[in-house]
């Protein structure tokens, strides 16, 4: 139940609750969160939170309304925008940023973080409750299965990295590790260690990014795209959004 002391606000999720199972109260496609407070600035500025990596993801958990939501079961674009919605709230919808162009030049933009909009995703083609879904690679003609990653896989993969990165690898293996986490079967075979060998062995590149290039068309998310005139030569041009925990920082600093 919302806590009454507090205002709140609906929002809308990218995926519309359709991937969630029916028993999930994501599955409504909304979720509520309270306005941000001094707790919540807490929470921003703690350094130990930093330091972990954890800010984001415990004001998250904060400002959500529900107990009943599995904050680990969330998909990745829905909290992308959940993310977008708190930081409305908290600070308004004006986010400062600097772009620097090919030519070294920079030039300060101030993104209206409302004008975000969900990506375009064709529903109709995709089963609604089941977050798994099958593809057929272009070149090597294997099935795969794989799934939409969720806060809690995103966890795990940082978990994973930061395991990697201090046995000092000198190739970085971002990419492997999400691909292993988000297939869920290689022509059948759901067991892991035949999915990791799949990964490291046998995924032809072209395979690799025609998956890539298949899964960014239906994932639904917030379209980081924003379009602005440059204030430098007055062309039409476009800039993705960054959105780290900076994201809040500008604000809370002055």
């Amino acid at each position: 139940m919302a806590n009454t002391k507090f205002p709140t606000e609906v929002i809308n999720l990218p995926s519309k609750g359709y991937f969630y199972p029916e028993d999930s109260p994501l599955s409504s496609g909304e979720i509520e969160i309270k306005y941000m407070t001094a707790r919540e600035e807490d929470i921003l500025t703690s350094a130990n939170l930093i330091k972990k990596g954890l800010v984001i993801d415990t004001l998250l958990k904060s400002l959500i309304t529900n107990s009943n939501v599995n904050f680990n079961d969330i998909l990745i674009g829905d909290k992308n925008a959940i993310m977008i919605a708190a930081r409305v709230l908290g600070y308004g919808k004006e986010y400062n940023i600097e772009i620097t162009g090919e030519f070294d030049d920079s030039e300060k933009l101030s993104v209206d973080l409302t004008e975000l909009k969900h990506k375009e995703v064709d529903f109709s083609k995709l089963e609604k409750g089941k977050n798994e879904f099958l593809f057929k690679l272009p070149n090597s003609k294997r099935e795969i299965t794989f799934k939409f990653l969720t806060s809690g896989d995103e966890d795990e993969i940082d978990r994973d990295l930061r395991a990697m990165n201090k046995l000092k690898n000198l190739v970085d293996s971002e990419m492997t590790t999400r691909l292993k986490k988000r297939i869920t079967s290689v022509d059948g075979n759901r067991e892991q260690s035949f999915i990791n060998k799949f990964v490291d062995t046998e995924f032809l590149s072209v395979d690799s990014f025609a998956l890539r290039e298949h899964i960014d068309e239906i994932t639904p998310d917030v379209d980081m795209i924003y379009d602005y005139i440059s204030s430098i030569d007055g062309e039409r041009r476009s800039v993705v959004v960054p959105m780290t925990t900076e994201f809040f920082w500008p604000s809370i600093r002055k």
